[in-house]
């Protein structure tokens, strides 16, 4: 059996990152939502973010389920923040399916799915997010809610190791240990593909 050196189904950590070149395209209380954020003002960005979540704004619903899943300003409630990220995911939120299969993965609000979780990391994944491609890559190397395939975590390992993700690099030389150099050509032929059609 082997013993992986980190897995954790990672969520993305901080709404500050959104604050970057998306900021200028936000209404002005998705902006007001952010900054208290930012400021740590958990209590006053949730109360800005949940109108416009309930109103389908995809950004909020995103952040308003991270602040269920953190609990920041608010109690943590796992299934309030599955409902969040679902919401957001259904609509194609990348960082939304990613974080929607990490509940799924550890059964956190929702009943733990392998399957399920690994039905969200690929649809985050297909859309070229290095955190799902990871995570997808782990479920294929255990073997949860896929059959165990290491070419194919490999595969998605290497694909996010291209982005710069330490833990995806880490996941692919580690896995590479295990696999045959045929099997290792074989997955890196296959990031190829899969970024020429990408």
């Amino acid at each position: 059996m082997m013993k992986w050196p980190r897995h954790a189904a990672q969520i993305l950590v901080a709404l500050v990152l959104l604050l970057g070149p998306r900021a200028t395209t936000l209404a002005n209380d998705l902006d007001d939502a952010y900054a208290a954020y930012k400021r740590g003002d958990y209590r006053t960005a949730f109360h800005l973010f949940k109108p416009l979540a309930e109103q389908g704004d995809v950004w909020a619903q995103y952040s308003l389920g991270f602040q269920y899943a953190t609990g920041q300003g608010i109690p943590q409630d796992y299934a309030e923040a599955a409902k969040w990220y679902r919401k957001a995911a259904d609509q194609g939120l990348a960082r939304a399916q990613n974080n929607l299969g990490v509940l799924y993965e550890n059964g956190q609000g929702v009943p733990q799915d392998y399957a399920d979780a690994v039905k969200w990391y690929r649809k985050a994944a297909e859309q070229g997010d290095a955190l799902p491609q990871n995570n997808l890559g782990f479920m294929y190397a255990e073997g949860h809610g896929v059959p165990q395939d290491y070419v194919q975590a490999h595969m998605w390992f290497d694909l996010a190791a291209a982005q710069g993700l330490q833990e995806a690099i880490n996941n692919r030389d580690f896995i590479a240990a295990y696999m045959t150099p045929a099997d290792v050509t074989k997955a890196q032929q296959l990031a190829r593909e899969w970024l020429a059609k990408h």
